[in-house]
């Protein structure tokens, strides 16, 4: 039979302590602590030397290809439009005789007249001198055209009339001239008011083979009064009244060329220099003017092109 002899804490501590003085046991502890110390000086200078190495450089974007052509989308077809973005250095471009203006960031807008013709070049000339050409095939629209069997009135306005409708005309083509750096043309544009569409883009009558003028905008009656908002962002570059033909009149330039005209208002609300955000309230729906019953003619132009405020909107939900 063996006995395990119990030894008391206190006793256990003092063996412990007597052991470090013995022959056998120093060596062996002190060679312990001298590796202890060696490796933390290892690892000490290991760390130093890591946090002192230069971070690896970061990786080069990726290269962003150059544009040698245009790039665009939109509505091909009489009334319509594009809107892309131009080769790189582009200096000048343009789409027919019609000059384009490129933002910034090569991005354009333009459009197509409700009588394009079929085909239409658009180019632009790089800072190189080199031009980049392109032709577009505009597709025809099938206009509502109503011909009539008698004769178109003859002779012209009054002097009397003229008189006073000459500062008006003078006053919409300097509010259309007008470059406010407006972005709205960028947009997906919305409709001003909904209600029944009492008028069509482009319809026309015919006298005995004369051709009258064409309807220049869209007819939209939702009823006396109702509000109507701004289709995209802009700068309010006409709003007046007594008009005599538009009555309450208010043009509101998008940008790169691009403007509304709202026709007929029974009150507006905004001021010419004010700049306007999609969907803020602009007017009200009314008759003033030459209009036969309360209704909002809204008519769109780029430049000196008519365009269908429909093929902006797409139908009417």
């Amino acid at each position: 039979m063996s006995w395990a002899v119990l030894v008391p804490p206190a006793f256990a501590i003092a063996a412990l302590t007597s052991c470090v003085g013995s022959g056998s046991a120093a060596p062996e502890t002190e060679s312990a602590v001298e590796d202890t110390a060696e490796t933390a000086t290892d690892t000490g200078q290991t760390i130093a030397a890591e946090a002192t190495l230069p971070a690896p450089p970061e990786p080069a974007p990726p290269a962003v290809p150059a544009l040698v052509e245009f790039a665009y989308s939109g509505e091909m077809t009489q009334g319509g439009y594009i809107r892309g973005r131009a080769p790189d250095t582009t200096v000048q471009a343009s789409l027919g005789e019609q000059s384009i203006d490129i933002a910034e960031d090569g991005t354009f807008f333009a459009a197509f007249d409700r009588d394009s013709p079929g085909t239409l070049a658009l180019s632009a000339t790089l800072a190189n001198g080199q031009i980049v050409r392109e032709n577009l095939t505009i597709s025809p629209r099938d206009w509502q055209i109503e011909r009539v069997n008698v004769a178109r009135r003859p002779g012209g306005a009054s002097a009397a009339f003229m008189a006073r409708r000459r500062p008006e005309l003078n006053a919409i083509v300097e509010s259309r001239a007008q470059q406010t750096g407006a972005t709205g043309w960028s947009q997906d544009f919305i409709w001003p008011v909904k209600g029944r569409i009492s008028g069509r883009f482009g319809r026309q009558r015919i006298y005995r083979g004369e051709p009258g003028s064409y309807h220049g905008g869209i007819d939209i009656a939702p009823g006396n009064g109702v509000p109507f908002v701004a289709p995209a962002d802009g700068v309010v570059v006409l709003a007046r009244t007594g008009f005599s033909l538009e009555g309450g009149l208010i043009i509101i330039d998008h940008g790169q060329g691009l403007n509304s005209a709202f026709l007929h208002a029974s009150r507006i609300v905004v001021e010419e220099g004010q700049s306007v955000t999609q969907g803020q309230h602009i007017g009200n729906v009314g008759s003033t003017g030459r209009a036969t019953g309360p209704h909002l003619h809204w008519g769109l132009k780029w430049k000196a092109a008519r365009l269908d405020p429909l093929l902006f909107v797409g139908p009417m939900n």
